[in-house]
């Protein structure tokens, strides 16, 4: 059973950062990809950022010199990097993990809120 397991959410100021990481419990392929997606309330989820084995990223807009993905194949692991955070970044962010077979998996989601 592969599980995602999120971490480094929480409350930050407009302006400041947060890290955020997603640990995959069980052997990882070695073709993936790897993402986070957040969704705010009332609204739907939406692909913020993703990072291939191969070492390819994708960036929505409003993450572009923003955010930073990175994928570390070694520790299973995939972090977002996030800079000068406004109110607008307020969301449950999640992790996904996609394998060579095509499954898909979620972690359970973390809270980043922004405000003063």
């Amino acid at each position: 059973q592969v599980q995602l397991v999120e971490s480094g959410g929480g409350l930050v100021q407009p302006g400041g950062s947060l890290r955020l990481s997603c640990e995959v419990s069980a052997r990882m392929l070695s073709i993936y990809v790897m993402g986070w997606h957040r969704q705010a309330p009332g609204k739907e989820r939406e692909l913020v950022a993703s990072v291939t084995s191969s070492g390819t990223t994708y960036y929505a807009d409003f993450a572009k010199g923003r955010f930073t993905i990175s994928g570390d194949t070694a520790k299973q692991t995939v972090s977002l990097q996030m800079n000068s955070l406004n109110p607008e970044d307020t969301a449950v962010y999640y992790c996904q993990y996609t394998n060579s077979r095509g499954f898909t998996y979620w972690g359970q989601g973390t809270q980043v809120t922004v405000s003063s």
